[in-house]
C-alpha cells in the first residue's frame, strides 16, 4: 500500500526556495511516479489561492490518480480547537492546528512540511499528538520532506 503523504503550501512552495527545492521536487517526483500518495485540504488550496500562478500550477503536475484531495470538515475543526486550547499553537495559527487535523481525522500515514517553527517542532508534535491520543485518535507523524523521501538504498 502506497503512503499517503500530506503535503502542506510550505511543500508545494518549497518546489521553487531555495533552501528547499531539492527535497521539495524530489518528493513531488515520488508523487508524479506513483511511488505515494499526495493527500491535499481545502485548507492548502485556501493557501495557494494567494500563491503566484507557478506555485499553485504545481499540484496539477501530480497525476490525479496520485493525489487524494480532502475537505476541512467539523470534526478536523473541532480537533484543531482543541489543540488551540492545549497550547500547541495559538490561535494566530490556527490555519497550522486545521491541517494537523485534517491530516489526523484522515488518517494520512505522514504529514510533510518545511514549517519547523510551526508544525515541524518536537515539542509541538508531543503536544499535538498527546491530545489526539486523549481524544481517540492515532498518533500522527509529523515530517520534513527530507526525512520521508524514498531512499536509493531502498531499491
Amino acid at each position: 500500500m502506497k503512503q499517503r503523504i500530506y503535503i502542506d503550501t510550505s511543500v508545494i512552495g518549497g518546489v521553487f526556495d531555495e533552501e528547499f527545492q531539492r527535497h521539495s521536487n524530489m518528493l513531488m517526483d515520488e508523487f508524479k511516479a506513483g511511488i505515494k500518495i499526495a493527500v491535499v485540504s481545502d485548507v492548502t488550496f485556501l493557501e495557494l489561492a494567494d500563491a503566484p500562478e507557478r506555485v499553485q500550477a504545481v499540484l496539477s503536475l501530480i497525476p490525479n490518480v496520485y493525489k487524494e484531495d480532502i475537505a476541512l470538515t467539523t470534526e478536523a475543526r473541532e480537533l484543531a480547537d482543541k489543540y488551540i486550547s492545549a497550547g500547541a499553537v495559538t490561535m494566530k495559527f490556527y490555519e497550522d492546528a486545521l491541517h494537523i487535523a485534517i491530516a489526523t481525522v484522515s488518517r494520512v500515514d505522514i504529514l510533510a512540511s518545511w514549517n519547523f517553527k510551526h508544525i515541524v517542532n518536537l515539542d509541538r508534535i508531543r503536544k499535538f499528538n498527546a491530545v489526539n491520543l486523549i481524544n481517540g485518535y492515532p498518533m500522527l507523524e509529523i515530517r520534513s520532506p527530507r526525512e520521508i523521501l524514498k531512499s536509493k538504498e531502498d531499491e
